[in-house]
């Protein structure tokens, strides 16, 4: 029997559980809306919802016959990365999955974890610009969203902030990012991985207490004993998207009527602008400043609010934030990319 013909045999037996069955059934349908036949790339780590994600997509495939891309990024922070990355590739390998393996080659020693997350995804879109690839696949899941509405909270984040992770968001002109696990228990995808690879993967810094995340999730299960349920959480986290999906409406509306962007650069007219409350001020500039600079978050919202102020205050104001430079003019405010100054070669 072929290694092949193998894998098939145990997606069919991976279905006949009820529970694995109803991902499968819901993962397919996402996927079959959002995907069709495009071809795309499933983030792994080696950590169960990654794995479950993989042993889907898999299944995704050999049903629907689709170009799929399974690739790992090595980020090369723990002096035994590079082995803890070939024993994710050999696990998948057994299963009939070609896994990519992608490394870092930059120095992360800040902000460890978001600066490990700017990178990843840059390596990612790199890969997916030369296999023209339109889709990143993440295992992000039900318990994630609570984790990252917890995270913000504690930052003072708004709406826009607190909301539910969109299923399919734009990385670049070219690549979206979509996350189709949204909907699922961390506890079904780690049964579904454990049942179809037989193991996972733990990372090490999951329990490192000096990472805020680490921190959020043994307080999720202090609120859980306190009667505090995940499910009352998101269901505020829902009814918050819902807002903020109408209040987008709203914006759209706004910034089609104050805002005009020409090749990298944005204008806005300032008299229409400075009309709107301090809120949607905020959410205009914040989202102009995301797109000129192509970062994947826009700037925190406390300096965005002193920037705005600094503007209303100075009519001749130029400032950087965000990778951009801001300037007023008479009539408008001047968004474009702050250009990085060329080391002087000698």
């Amino acid at each position: 029997m072929s290694k092949k013909n193998s894998s098939v045999l145990k997606l069919k037996d991976l279905s006949l559980n009820n529970k694995t069955s109803l991902i499968y059934s819901n993962f397919r349908s996402q996927l079959d809306i959002s995907i069709k036949k495009k071809t795309f790339l499933v983030a792994v780590s080696g950590g169960a919802d990654s794995l479950a994600l993989s042993a889907l997509s898999q299944a995704y495939l050999i049903e629907k016959k689709n170009k799929v891309f399974f690739v790992l990024v090595d980020h090369a922070i723990r002096s035994n990365s590079s082995k803890e990355a070939q024993n994710v590739k050999n696990l998948l390998k057994k299963k009939g999955i070609n896994l990519t393996i992608l490394k870092n080659k930059k120095k992360i020693n800040r902000n460890i974890q978001s600066h490990a997350r700017e990178i990843r995804y840059q390596l990612l879109l790199n890969f997916c610009k030369k296999h023209k690839i339109k889709f990143i696949m993440t295992g992000h899941h039900r318990d994630d969203q609570i984790e990252t509405f917890l995270i913000r909270l504690s930052r003072g984040s708004g709406i826009q902030g607190l909301s539910s992770m969109s299923k399919v968001s734009s990385l670049s002109k070219t690549t979206k990012l979509f996350r189709p696990l949204l909907d699922e228990k961390k506890k079904d995808l780690t049964f579904l991985a454990k049942h179809y690879f037989g193991k996972i993967f733990k990372d090490p810094s999951n329990t490192n207490q000096k990472y805020l995340r680490t921190k959020v999730r043994n307080l999720i299960k202090q609120l859980e004993k306190s009667g505090i349920k995940r499910d009352r959480i998101i269901n505020s986290i829902n009814n918050l998207a819902s807002t903020r999906d109408t209040l987008n409406f709203y914006l759209q509306r706004i910034e089609k009527n104050c805002v005009i962007k020409k090749n990298n650069t944005i204008s806005i007219n300032s008299k229409k602008f400075f009309l709107e409350n301090n809120e949607i001020q905020l959410k205009i500039f914040s989202k102009c400043i995301k797109k000129v600079s192509k970062n994947y978050y826009p700037p925190r919202a406390k300096k965005v609010l002193n920037l705005l102020s600094r503007v209303r205050s100075n009519k001749s104001l130029k400032a950087t934030l965000g990778g951009c430079v801001v300037t007023r003019g008479k009539k408008n405010l001047i968004i474009s990319k702050e250009e990085l100054k060329k080391p002087i070669k000698l």
